[in-house]
């Protein structure tokens, strides 16, 4: 592991203590491992040796031996994917997708979000591979009524661990000028900002989330485009949101940036680069359902914990 944090959010009973007083509550700890990915770019195999920089990094066999190595020492684990499964090498050109939604479905990827290169095979394509995806697509701002994608994602899932619930939505980057109309047509881009807030609210509120998070293809920044909305932005303009896993700018974060949001609370932005040449960790922390702290660490996919 490249580099580990940990915050503190509060003091931990200890279970010694709960024991030793039976008129003490018994404490029970809990811990949700969420694993994540981005901008996969169909890197089904590591790079070549030879490669500059990513030599024998990434893969899609190195990190399903990682991903058991951790489930076999942590009880609840989530895995998640932030888009941009589609595109990059000549396994997508050849098999149009099936191959990545095969292998992340027996990785047991919990769900992911659609990034722009998703559609790089139409409405048609993705369509076709679906039935190969054993986990759920969730796209919250992409409104695909009066398409062939009508039902076939999800605007959020909620995931119970041990006790503990997970609410997870998912947000898409604009598709007018980066993806071209023929292979969106109908689909409609909603507010980024307003679905999140809706979402966030709902799940931590109504539906009592003990951990909202938000699958994100918008981007983590744009120095050129201060305009453009970026996860950094949307964690400073919504309310609810804990993590928000991104992707679509290839960014490399050794770890979560701590955003405050409207109510003054901190929302963690992260992302692991691209082409699973890492792997994100991030470790919930409950003491009785209570967020008491977190950890995390960028695992590189060439070595095994």
């Amino acid at each position: 592991m490249k580099r580990k944090e940990f915050i503190q959010l509060g003091g931990l009973a200890t279970g010694n203590i709960a024991f030793s007083c039976p008129n003490l509550k018994v404490v029970k700890e809990t811990t949700i491992t969420v694993l994540h990915t981005n901008d996969q770019h169909s890197q089904i195999e590591p790079f070549e040796p030879s490669h500059k920089k990513y030599g024998n990094k990434g893969g899609f066999s190195q990190r399903a031996l990682l991903i058991d190595s951790i489930r076999k020492k942590q009880n609840n684990v989530l895995l998640l994917d932030a888009g941009d499964i589609f595109q990059g090498t000549p396994y997508f050109n050849y098999f149009g997708g099936e191959l990545e939604f095969k292998l992340m479905s027996k990785m047991k990827y919990d769900a992911s979000t659609m990034g722009n290169h998703d559609f790089d095979n139409g409405l048609e394509g993705f369509k076709k591979q679906l039935p190969h995806a054993k986990f759920d697509f969730i796209c919250s701002n992409y409104d695909f009524s009066n398409t062939i994608l009508e039902g076939k994602t999800k605007p959020y899932k909620i995931i119970r661990k041990d006790g503990i619930k997970i609410g997870i939505f998912g947000l898409g980057v604009e598709l007018n000028g980066l993806v071209s109309l023929n292979n969106y047509l109908e689909t409609q881009y909603l507010n980024p900002v307003e679905i999140a807030t809706d979402l966030s609210n709902l799940l931590k509120k109504d539906k009592k989330c003990d951990l909202v998070i938000a699958l994100s293809h918008l981007g983590y920044k744009y120095e050129n485009n201060p305009d453009k909305i970026c996860d950094l932005k949307l964690a400073k303009q919504t309310r609810n949101i804990d993590l928000i896993i991104g992707g679509h700018t290839h960014t490399f974060l050794d770890k979560p940036t701590s955003v405050k949001n409207l109510d003054d609370k901190i929302t963690l932005v992260t992302q692991a680069g691209w082409a699973g040449i890492v792997l994100g960790k991030i470790d919930f922390h409950f003491t009785n359902q209570n967020l008491s702290s977190i950890s995390w660490g960028q695992i590189p996919v060439n070595q095994y914990v």
